[in-house]
């Protein structure tokens, strides 16, 4: 079917209409616009209604808004969570990649696929969706718990590892064959480099003091970063790394900076609205008959990510001294495939390396995982509530890193017990010490256990959801329970302990 409309304006109009009409209908069925995305993208493209078509400026869209995600995710690229979460965030976030990639690559072979194209596949169900999590996780208050921390790390480091599989992609295309793969690679290495070294230099005599002068207009500023982004991405496909590659380093570039989290946030808006013409230039470019063939070895891979990839990771935390929930609610979050996979994907199809097949394979294991992990993490306590009693394989006899330790004596005898010690807890905690209250202070986070430990109350790590952990505090010889904790699951998880 020829499409319709014979204007590009016009193709845009169409497309924003109908992405938002699909996108409400997702926001209500509680998906990430991810898959509405895309689907919109399917219905639209020649293959359904064959309303709109690729073109060029559609496309040029959508490398701008991977260029600028990419920007984004190295600009939040928070150094502070590595180094308080740094080994477990390192341990899960390259055992869970070593793990996926490589059984992966013998199912995807076992699937009657040819060793590149199972190396394709392979790595895209690496890698988990940083932009989803945080969304998920900051919807349900998750962020600053202990297997939110854990999670935000290891998908920091899966960010990182993306990056590199780029890069190596890219000198893959550039090389042409195996026998200068090698020559390629140091190549790309040295211009890397030099290019990070330059735009170190750069950043310190130059665009810091330039920075100060921008900040005094934030419009100023926005525009510059996104200028900034644009240039080292148009640089770094010049020296051959690939243009994504070049925007990350820009936005690193600027993480240091006490602007990162103005210019974050400006751009995000930006950011989606770019990105949703990648996915629907990634459905359109997809063909029914193409995903129907894909559909029973696009179900073998997603049940592998939804189930391998969460015991990988729970395993690994297990092992490191974690207990079964934090292992459990953490390893729900690797439990889809990421945009990045999709961004791979396209990536090997312009390379020639894999073919459309194959990226309609990638596309719908996407649109499998991320529709059914969403659930999985929307609805994580329950679930666990209901599968725990066989997750205790996955905890050791002592799981030393989360040892809630016996309550004393001392802090069985108080005379009220304070759940959750953000601003509003901690601060009724005090006052109610200072007019001479015995106060017992309980939080899941720990950085808020260890900062309000000595301030004059007692302070117990623990989480109210854990009912082993709720059995163990003197909730019945307590005559006060206060909970500041606005999550109703966990209020109800308290109620039901009481």
């Amino acid at each position: 079917m020829m499409p319709v409309f014979n204007d590009v304006f016009t193709e845009i109009a169409v497309l924003l209409l109908i992405a938002a009409i699909i996108g409400g209908i997702a926001v209500r069925l509680r998906q990430p616009l991810i898959v509405a995305f895309i689907a919109v993208g399917i219905l639209v493209g020649p293959s359904v209604l064959g309303w709109v078509s690729a073109n060029d400026q559609v496309d040029l869209l959508a490398k701008l808004g991977i260029a600028l995600l990419l920007f984004v995710v190295g600009l939040k690229l928070d150094l502070h969570i590595i180094r308080t979460m740094g080994p477990v965030a390192l341990a899960t976030g390259l055992g869970q990649v070593v793990f996926t990639s490589v059984v992966g690559y013998f199912i995807a072979i076992a699937l009657g696929m040819t060793s590149v194209t199972a190396l394709y596949v392979a790595v895209a169900l690496t890698f988990s969706s940083t932009i989803i999590i945080v969304k998920l996780l900051s919807d349900k208050r998750e962020v600053d718990a202990l297997h939110g921390r854990i999670a935000i790390g290891f998908l920091i480091i899966q960010d990182i590892v993306v990056v590199l599989v780029m890069i190596g992609l890219t000198a893959l295309g550039e090389a042409g064959d195996t026998d200068s793969l090698g020559q390629e690679a140091i190549t790309v290495l040295i211009k890397g480099g030099l290019f990070i070294a330059a735009v170190g230099l750069l950043m310190r005599f130059v665009l810091t003091p330039l920075l100060q002068q921008l900040a005094k207009s934030p419009e100023l500023l926005v525009l510059f970063a996104i200028a900034w982004a644009v240039a080292l991405g148009a640089a770094g496909a010049h020296l051959g790394f690939s243009k994504e590659v070049g925007a990350f380093i820009a936005g690193v570039s600027l993480a240091s900076t006490p602007y990162r989290e103005a210019i974050g946030s400006r751009l995000v808006s930006l950011r989606d609205f770019l990105l949703l013409f990648f996915f629907i230039d990634l459905g359109a470019g997809l063909e029914l008959a193409t995903l129907g063939a894909q559909v029973v070895p696009a179900i073998f891979l997603s049940l592998f990510v939804l189930i391998g990839n969460p015991l990988i990771v729970m395993i690994i935390l297990g092992f490191m001294g974690y207990r079964k929930r934090t292992g459990f609610l953490a390893g729900l979050t690797v439990a889809q495939i990421s945009e990045f996979s999709l961004i791979l994907g396209a990536l090997g199809l312009s390379l020639g390396h894999i073919n459309a097949d194959t990226m309609g394979l990638i596309t719908l294991v996407g649109l499998i995982t991320i529709s059914a992990s969403t659930y999985l993490i929307l609805y994580s306590h329950p679930i666990y509530e209901w599968i725990s009693p066989w997750l205790g394989l996955f905890e050791r006899k002592r799981a030393f890193r989360e040892e809630t330790g016996d309550v004393t004596t001392e802090e069985s005898n108080v005379d009220i017990i304070v759940f959750g010690l953000g601003r509003f807890g901690s601060g009724i905690a005090r006052e109610l010490q200072q007019r001479g209250l015995r106060v017992l202070g309980v939080d899941f986070d720990p950085d808020l256990v260890h900062k309000q430990d000595g301030n004059g109350y007692k302070v117990h790590y623990g989480d109210a959801e854990d009912p082993e952990f709720v059995a163990s505090l003197p909730l019945g010889q307590t005559p006060v329970i206060l909970s500041s904790v606005r999550e109703l699951s966990i209020n109800l998880a308290l109620l039901h302990g009481l």
